[in-house]
């Protein structure tokens, strides 16, 4: 079954086509209200650690060894990673960040890493 997963700055307006609308970051979203993010689940354990995006800081040379780290981080964490896997294997996911980078950030490693897990687990019931 294939994923739906789209990555969205929190700040921009909710759309019909957001589907379910995850909110990925640690901290809530500055200046935001509940109503104006219309997450339909807020999945704090998603985001990398405070210690991890503190040293990440959004500095592009260490994008990659970022990504590594928080990868390590979700493989610690089965049960959200599985969690992400089921909502967007059932309907069309979105997730939310609050970074200003909209290149470089949690979300998109993220999305990078559920869909090479999605791959994995198609990969295992098919063999």
């Amino acid at each position: 079954m294939p994923l739906f997963i789209g990555v969205k700055r929190v700040y921009e307006p909710p759309d019909p086509q957001d589907g379910f609308r995850i909110l990925v970051d640690r901290v809530w979203p500055r200046g935001m209200t509940k109503e104006h993010v219309r997450a339909d689940l807020w999945l704090k354990n998603a985001a990398p650690s405070t210690a991890l995006r503190k040293w990440f800081g959004h500095d592009r040379s260490k994008w990659e060894t970022f990504k590594s780290r928080y990868f390590s981080e979700l493989d610690a964490q089965p049960e959200v990673v599985t969690r992400l896997l089921d909502e967007a294997a059932a309907k069309r996911a979105t997730l939310l960040f609050s970074a200003r980078d909209t290149e470089c950030n949690q979300a998109i490693a993220l999305k990078e890493y559920l869909l090479a897990k999605a791959k994995k687990r198609t990969t295992k019931k098919g063999a």
